[in-house]
């Protein structure tokens, strides 16, 4: 990366961005974004208070009735103009992610940002084609039509794995729609949130249409979820945290729109291709270093390829590279956090009394030793209902298990309180396809694991949330319906009437 700018400098006048400036939070509180990869401080800023949040939501309102109003081409223009932006800015915003959470440079170059300019080029299109049901004559006496409505300020939330592409997954569908938001970014990792908003002003969008408030959940985002003025929700994160977001949102009667956890089911039948599938769950558990709440978890190896299936991973799992972020050598980062890397390594080590680790389970020592680094971790012989196959670890681990029949692999893929994603792998094309029909699951995969694109949606289900991120279905979430019905028979007494009048 040669062009590298200086965060400090960019952010010196604070990490709040309300009505297209950014400013400093008022909370009286701060924070420190921290490399993972070293320990190093990149940047203190002043966290947003509930006061900063009325302003956002403020900004956001005032320019509602401007930016609904404009027509659709018009907003379908400013998103390819911030498409643009995005793909000129595309090393800084590269660069950015890969400092704040310690992913590869690979992976934010190759995925979270031309992944994100891709989306909203997608809904450069999609804003010019929010159609409702066309018109007809449905009661015979009546023409109806369907009109499809922005519907207000949306405040939404977005987690720290994918902070660019998470927010634009909230921030692009809300804006098309003709919405304007704002989002609250996590913490630990506000940078490409504020430099997609600052992509936005430069793109011509009026101030106001893009609000980003950083602050700690317990209080500027409950403040923005249950703000008076904010009409719709959405939040990716965690269960636990989505239920109280939902309990927050209800009180005031507000749409919600939840992403939450995963563990996803990587359920391998015995025709399948050995090495395809076993490079297919290396590379699915460990992307993001485990931080993907579509990542593959639990591999179900129906028993006559599980042995092979397990020394193939665990021989790949070996070869992986830890190291420097911004090496082009570099295979896995770091975990966000020191914490996050404790979580994870407490889930491995209390394992280890009722499980075996194959191979990693180790937080490295050397020249990795000051970041958050932890070891692809493999896990054998844990039980249907143990720790590790039942809770959200999200980190770089895969627990395996064995099965015996069809049946019983798609049981166990569905035996969790989540349905995000899964993944079945057979040559068999029914068995494919029964697979794909009766896991539980908001997205499944034949024989591969972890793409995804911007025409399809993204969303769970049971206690993965529900409603979409992505592709036109998200507009399901962040438009109203509405029904205009028109008498056509100028009749002053309708025939219906008799129903209030009788015979008179």
């Amino acid at each position: 990366m040669g062009n590298r700018f200086q965060v400090k400098d960019r952010f010196a006048d604070g990490a709040q961005y309300i009505d297209g400036q950014l400013r400093a939070g008022t909370s009286g509180r701060s924070h420190t974004v921290v490399d993972p990869a070293t320990g190093d401080e990149v940047l203190t800023y002043e966290l947003a208070s509930t006061a900063d949040v009325d302003e956002a939501v403020a900004a956001a309102k005032r320019v509602f009735p401007a930016w609904s109003g404009a027509t659709p081409g018009e907003r379908s223009d400013a998103l390819h103009r911030l498409a643009a932006v995005l793909a000129e800015q595309a090393e800084d915003f590269a660069y950015a992610e890969s400092l704040q959470c310690g992913k590869p440079i690979r992976l934010s170059t190759e995925f979270d940002v031309p992944g994100t300019i891709d989306n909203t080029a997608f809904f450069a299109g999609a804003a010019r084609h929010l159609q409702g049901q066309a018109a007809g004559e449905y009661s015979g006496d009546h023409t109806s039509y369907v009109r499809r409505e922005a519907i207000g300020v949306v405040g939404s939330i977005a987690p720290w794995n994918y902070p660019l592409q998470m927010a634009a997954w909230k921030i692009l569908p809300a804006i098309a729609a003709g919405n304007t938001i704002v989002l609250k970014p996590a913490e630990l990792t506000p940078l490409t949130s504020l430099m997609f908003a600052q992509a936005a002003k430069e793109a011509g969008l009026p101030d106001g249409v893009i609000n980003i408030v950083t602050g700690a959940g317990r209080t500027a985002g409950e403040h923005l979820v249950g703000h008076p003025d904010v009409v719709m929700t959405s939040f990716t994160g965690s269960t636990a945290v989505g239920k109280r977001v939902a309990e927050v949102a209800t009180a005031t009667v507000k749409r919600l729109h939840l992403e939450l956890g995963g563990k996803a089911p990587f359920v391998v039948f015995d025709d399948a291709d050995v090495e395809a599938a076993a490079n297919g769950a290396v590379a699915a558990s460990l992307i993001n270093t485990g931080q993907d709440c579509t990542a593959a978890t639990r591999a179900y190896v129906q028993r006559p390829l599980h042995d092979a299936f397990v020394a193939r991973v665990a021989e790949l799992m070996e070869t992986v590279r830890l190291g420097d972020p911004f090496a082009a050598d570099t295979d896995l980062g770091p975990l966000v956090s020191h914490a996050q890397r404790d979580r994870v390594a407490g889930f491995v080590e209390r394992a280890r009394d009722y499980a075996t680790v194959v191979t990693g389970g180790e937080i490295p020592g050397g020249e990795l030793a000051e970041g958050a680094y932890y070891r692809p971790t493999l896990i054998t012989g844990a039980a249907q209902d143990s720790e590790v196959v039942q809770s959200e670890i999200f980190g770089p681990v895969l627990v395996v298990l064995p099965f015996d029949t069809d049946d019983e692999g798609i049981a166990l893929a569905n035996d969790t309180p989540y349905g995000l994603a899964a993944s079945a792998w057979s040559r068999d094309l029914y068995r494919a396809n029964r697979a794909t029909r009766e896991i539980q699951a908001g997205c499944v995969w034949v024989n591969d694991h972890i793409p995804i694109i911007s025409e399809m949606p993204h969303g769970g289900y049971k206690a993965s949330g529900f409603g979409k991120d992505m592709s036109v279905y998200s507009f399901e979430e962040y438009t109203q319906v509405k029904h205009v019905m028109f008498d056509n028979t100028a009749v002053a007494a309708k025939d219906w009437h008799r129903t209030i009048f009788g015979d008179r």
